[in-house]
């Protein structure tokens, strides 16, 4: 700026004051010193260096401080030391002029010795304090007072002190010529050469004869102490002055470059540029901070990029998103709005968004953006509107706060999202299960939605009601396992629950009437959950008409066996009616029957009275109707036991039978009278086809009917084969129809292998014929294995 205004216009220089260019300087100076100051107060590298340097200052200072101190006092040792020796050797040199009383001698000595330069004063003194010899001739003979000055020292007392330090005889003054001195005394001691021979001039208890006084400046000293001073202190101020240096360097080069260089490797990080490391050779603390750095710098920009990706998926999401959203003020004016808002409704930033939305010049009534300005929480509403071309549309709005840095809520934002097609659905969804729900009621089936976890029923249909006598309210909530008839319920639980059909399972209705129903399972969902939906049709009528049918045909079984029966039981009677007359002979004989004659003939007595009995039980229970009760049944056992209406009338027409029947054969599920009525049949039609092939072959042809009982896989299986003429292929697909039969008429009904057809498919067996022309029949009765713990089939 002071550049500029000299190079400015000349007018405005002029008209400066002439004070002001004088404090330009001083400015300057004031600015570079606050400058050198914040650069000081900001570098952490120069305050530890002014910091380090001071230190090592102080230290030196004080090192320097105790060095020279000691070197004083060891100088001031020193010298006391060399004055010591130096006053002992001057009175051992005057011994012998003293000794031989020379006083001009002595005085020669002492001015000699005084002459030295460095020596003051030297003066001897006698007991009373004369002075006796000096350095200066006119001091000598002059008197001092023993009580002042150096004699103070030993006279302070009475008697005189004797043996006194050399530390108390010292003394330090200054003299007239300014000059720091010191004084020692020496005392001359009365030894045996002064009270004896050649002297005997002082007595023998005399101790101190006299006293020696010198007096040696310490200029030189002075001078020495002050050059060492001077030279100590430049070499403290040189090692400091080196050993800063040093540590400047080293923690330049140690500390402040690696620092520069992790700032500099920060401001690239917090910048977002490209970063490459921090490049720190070191293995000490400033190595791992570096490295520290670089991992964090490489971890930050890879987050900061992720953050750049994120921020613009979310941005993309916001502006693609297929729904409207607006952020708005507490005005209700628009902030901003993604691109489907923008394409909607044409609005433009500040508008009201009432305004956009619905071109009303006021807030809607219950606005939930207000509401969630004046409570600070998340809202949601349906609002209905009309598009531009005047169509009803349905919006679900749901608003959520945005706060700023200091947390206060300045806009909301809003996303409508339009439901218009879910509301048509929605309604045509209503219309589609009422009317399905009509269906339901009216289907001619009773419909239970049952829980899946205890088969509570949840819903039923009218005919339910109808079926069971219950009401709707009644059902609901009962259990489904209670229609069961008892002893029922815990076998078809597991059925229910594995979804497997239940072709006549017994009911009660409320009345307490037995009812059979066939069950089919389903699974569906209802509304949120699964649930087993069940069918139970009502079969008993069918069942009852089934029922009379088989009847029916064991009638005409029975029928047809009439004389095969009559001629079975024809035999044990011939035998007990020749018995019998055999007795009635030898009574009216008189003669005696012999013991084990009687017990032989009264054994067969009731060996053929059992025999008839079987066989009239056993017609009676073929001929007993049905109760149709499902167990535990030996399918090799129930063959057999129907071969013995068929032995004897197959016997008379030399037809063989061959059985093998496979031992511990598992049981299977079903009725016993009911499968003994489809081996009838079976049998029957055997015998016929035998009969009918006999004549035609001249009665050469094998009569044979195989029976075999055998376990394939899960199931029970019983063939009968026979050896007749067989079955043709053209009628082999309608043998199991009712009413079809080959026989001709007024022998056969065509009803015998459909009923039994029925039969094994009622216990969920099958049934099925093998034919050849020429080669016989055989049919296959296929049972499922009975399970051991729920009494199903397997």
């Amino acid at each position: 700026m002071d550049r500029e205004h000299d190079t400015g216009d000349a007018g405005q220089a002029q008209k400066r004051q002439p004070g002001k260019g004088a404090g330009a300087p001083l400015t300057r100076f004031a600015g570079s010193a606050a400058r050198v100051f914040l650069q000081i107060r900001c570098s952490l590298i120069t305050k530890l260096a002014i910091i380090s340097g001071v230190a090592l200052m102080l230290f030196f200072f004080l090192w320097s401080h105790l060095n020279i101190g000691a070197m004083e006092r060891l100088s001031m040792e020193n010298t006391v030391s060399d004055i010591n020796r130096l006053g002992t050797t001057i009175i051992l040199g005057l011994h012998d002029s003293m000794l031989t009383y020379a006083p001009d001698a002595t005085q020669e000595i002492v001015r000699n010795i005084g002459s030295q330069t460095a020596i003051k004063s030297i003066r001897i003194y006698n007991k009373r304090g004369e002075i006796k010899y000096s350095k200066d001739p006119a001091e000598i003979g002059t008197d001092t007072d023993i009580k002042q000055e150096a004699c103070y020292v030993c006279h302070r007392k009475e008697p005189p002190l004797f043996g006194v330090g050399i530390k108390a005889r010292t003394r330090f003054f200054t003299d007239a010529q300014d000059q720091k001195c010191i004084g020692i005394i020496f005392p001359i001691v009365n030894d045996p050469s002064c009270s004896g021979d050649p002297c005997h001039v002082h007595p023998p208890g005399k101790k101190i004869l006299g006293l020696l006084d010198m007096a040696v400046s310490l200029a030189g000293t002075e001078t020495t102490l002050s050059r060492f001073t001077r030279i100590n202190f430049l070499m403290a101020l040189a090692i400091a002055a080196a050993l800063f240096f040093i540590l400047f360097l080293c923690m330049h080069l140690l500390v402040n470059a690696p620092v520069r260089k992790m700032m500099r490797a920060t401001r690239t990080i917090a910048a977002g540029g490209d970063f490459s490391g921090v490049d720190l050779s070191q293995c000490d603390e400033m190595g791992e901070l570096g490295r520290a750095i670089t991992t964090m710098g490489r971890e930050v920009l890879a987050k900061q990029a992720e953050l750049a990706r994120q921020m613009k998926r979310y941005q993309d999401l916001f502006e693609h998103v297929p729904c409207v959203i607006t952020v708005q003020d507490k005005d209700l004016r628009l902030v901003s709005y993604n691109q489907f808002f923008a394409g909607e409704f044409h609005a433009s930033p500040g508008q009201y968004c009432y305004k956009a939305y619905k071109g009303l010049d006021a807030p809607c009534p219950g606005c939930p953006v207000m509401r969630t300005f004046k409570d600070g929480l998340p809202h949601a509403t349906e609002e209905s509107t009309l598009d531009k071309d005047g169509n009803p549309r349905s919006f679900f709005v749901s608003t959520a706060p945005m706060p700023d840095a200091a947390g206060n809520i300045d806009t909301v934002m809003e996303m409508s999202l339009d439901i218009t097609a879910s509301k048509y659905l929605e309604a045509e969804l209503e219309r589609s299960r009422k009317k399905y729900l009509a269906i339901f009621s009216c289907i001619p089936t009773a419909l239970f939605v049952l829980d899946r976890e205890d088969l509570t029923i949840l819903e039923c249909n009218a005919t339910a009601e109808e079926v069971y006598g219950y009401t709707q309210a009644e059902l609901i909530g009962q259990n489904f396992l209670d229609l069961f008839y008892n002893r029922d319920r815990s076998d078809h639980e597991r059925s229910i629950r594995e979804r497997h059909a239940i072709d006549r399972a017994r009911h009660c209705r409320k009345s307490g009437a037995i009812m059979y129903v066939s069950i089919r399972v389903s699974t569906t969902t209802f509304p949120d959950s699964q649930v087993y939906l069940v069918s139970a049709t009502d079969i008993t009528r069918r069942l009852e008409t089934e029922q009379q049918l088989i009847q029916a045909s064991k009638m005409a079984t029975l029928g047809e066996m009439a004389t095969s029966v009559a001629h079975e039981l024809n035999q044990p009677m011939t035998v007990i009616q020749t018995i019998a007359e055999y007795l009635m002979r030898k009574t009216r004989r008189g003669e005696a029957v012999p013991a084990e004659l009687f017990q032989e003939m009264a054994e067969g007595i009731g060996k053929h009275i059992a025999r008839a009995t079987r066989i009239i039980t056993h017609m009676r229970e073929f001929g007993r109707k049905s109760d149709l009760t499902v167990g535990p049944v030996d399918l090799g056992e129930v063959l057999l036991h129907t071969m013995e209406l068929f032995n004897q009338q197959l016997k008379v027409r030399n037809i063989e039978v061959a059985t093998d029947v496979t031992p511990g054969l598992p049981p299977v599920s079903a009725d016993a009278g009911r499968l003994e009525q489809v081996f009838m049949n079976l049998l029957l039609n055997a015998r016929d086809a035998i009969e009918e092939r006999g004549p035609a072959a001249g009665g050469k042809a094998e009569k044979r009917i195989t029976l075999r009982v055998y376990r394939e896989g899960d199931h029970v299986a019983a063939a009968i084969a026979d050896t007749g003429p067989g079955i043709a292929p053209d009628i082999q697909d309608k043998i199991f129809e009712p009413f079809f039969t080959t026989k001709p008429v007024g022998k056969g009904t065509g009803l015998g292998l459909s009923i039994s057809y029925g039969i094994i498919k009622d216990y969920g067996g099958t049934i099925e014929m093998a034919s050849e022309p020429g080669q016989g029949a055989r049919c296959i009765v296929r049972l499922p294995v009975r399970k051991p713990d729920t009494g199903q089939t397997a």
